[in-house]
């Protein structure tokens, strides 16, 4: 039975690798993931430049407001773009708006500042571009015009400069948390997990889909060209089913480790052009949220927080594969089959999406049940880890459910495909599967 297990399972590898398409696919994916991973670099050579400032001229006809908006629009760049430079070159421009728009036409990256008096506002300004400013930037110069009118304002009013500064300095919020096991530095997880933990699982969600229909197809393929009987009269249904699971399972954890290897490979060709690091040069917002992770407990968490979510992935890959192939079995084309995996994708979808909201439920009894519930608990359980909304204790009991399911599935999943594999009529199929769970 080993040998035979054995060599169905390397022939159904051998399907699914050895094929022109494997292949295309895979070098497609790798320059793909590659060229994610150093996409300034690619926009550089096709003429983009990141480290090119913005020119913003500024015709300043009130004659006092240049020098502090250029200190307030540096300041506010370099503290949001977390760099040491500011990505703006401002210039005071001492001729008209008519000569500014030419000098705008022929940079249509730069900007312009008009700016005049205002009795009633302090300042009148008018900003002028070529097209749309990025929004990043208009936050910027919007915030740093906001501040300079205030400091023009209260400056024009003959308060003391020292008065001055005490108005102006942003406040310092402390933060006093009375739950003891609580810290403050852990307070913005959710907003941070919200983000990242979508992006993180993507992979796995893909994968699951991918393994669903790769089982059931061939499954199907088998029982559509009648190669099934030919199977089945040399091998048990027990060693057929076994070997799809098994070779399912370890091509999705080989296609998932290559995309481990084009990701290290994206590093290495980073560290080669020298372009420095990739949180940084993924922005502001994903360096902040790195810094803010490394900075709360989340980091000692992940001693026991990735062998626990890897080992619960594993687990439920396998439940996937052990139902692909039991609902394959039950079904006479691949339009049946597509639509009996129609429920597996809503469950994994209810899965991601629990996910993603799972700050707004708060540690409620509901969504700790949920992170129980096999085939979503992969996705789901880590989440609820990490908030800090269930424990240790829940992801092993998560565990447990996902192994005692698979049990399930094997005992009783396996009587079901020993009738549906060589069945090819739809009538009372149903009655027969319940039969032979009851037998």
């Amino acid at each position: 039975m080993k040998n035979k297990l054995f060599y169905l399972t390397k022939v159904s590898l051998k399907r699914k690798i050895k094929t022109k398409w494997f292949l295309i696919a895979n070098i497609v994916l790798a320059f793909v993931v590659v060229g994610l991973m150093n996409i300034d670099s690619v926009i550089k050579f096709f003429g983009g430049d990141f480290s090119e400032k913005t020119k913003v001229y500024v015709v300043d006809n009130t004659n006092y407001t240049y020098e502090d908006l250029k200190k307030q629009i540096n300041s506010i760049s370099m503290t949001i773009n977390n760099e040491e430079k500011s990505s703006f070159d401002v210039i005071l421009y001492n001729k008209d708006e008519k000569e500014v728009k030419k000098e705008i036409e022929k940079d249509d990256k730069s900007l312009a500042f008009i700016i005049d008096k205002d009795e009633q506002n302090v300042l009148d300004v008018t900003l002028i571009s070529e097209g749309y400013v990025d929004t990043i930037d208009y936050q910027i110069l919007y915030q740093s015009l906001n501040t300079t009118k205030t400091n023009i304002a209260m400056s024009l009013t003959n308060i003391d400069k020292s008065e001055l500064a005490k108005i102006s300095t942003p406040i310092e919020l402390k933060r006093k948390i009375l739950d003891e096991t609580k810290k403050s530095e852990d307070e913005s997880m959710e907003t941070i997990m919200s983000t990242v933990f979508p992006i993180v699982i993507i992979p796995f969600f893909m994968l699951t889909i991918f393994l669903v229909q790769m089982i059931g197809m061939e499954v199907n393929d088998e029982k559509t060209t009648r190669g099934m009987e030919i199977i089945i009269s040399n091998v048990s249904p027990k060693t057929h089913f076994f070997s799809k699971v098994i070779s399912g399972n370890t091509f999705v954890i080989m296609q998932g480790s290559l995309l481990l290897l084009y990701s290290g490979l994206g590093l290495i060709v980073r560290q080669i052009l020298g372009t420095g690091s990739l949180i940084n040069s993924l922005g502001t917002d994903m360096s902040s949220i790195f810094d803010q992770i490394m900075k709360t407990e989340f980091a000692s968490k992940l001693i026991y927080v990735i062998p626990l979510t890897l080992i619960l992935m594993l687990l439920t890959f396998l439940a996937y594969s052990l139902l692909a192939g039991i609902l394959a079995s039950m079904t006479t084309n691949a339009e049946d089959f597509g639509q009996l995996q129609t429920p597996i994708m809503i469950i994994s979808l209810v899965g991601y999406y629990l996910a993603m909201m799972a700050g707004m439920f708060k540690g409620a009894l509901f969504i700790r049940v949920l992170s129980y519930i096999p085939l979503i608990s992969a996705i789901l359980a880590p989440s609820l880890l990490v908030l800090g909304q269930i424990g240790l204790i829940d992801i092993i009991i998560a565990i447990i459910i996902i192994i005692i399911t698979n049990y399930l599935l094997v005992k009783y999943g396996l009587k079901i495909y020993k009738v549906g594999i060589l069945n090819y009529s739809s009538k009372d199929l149903w009655k027969k599967m319940f039969k032979a769970i009851k037998e």
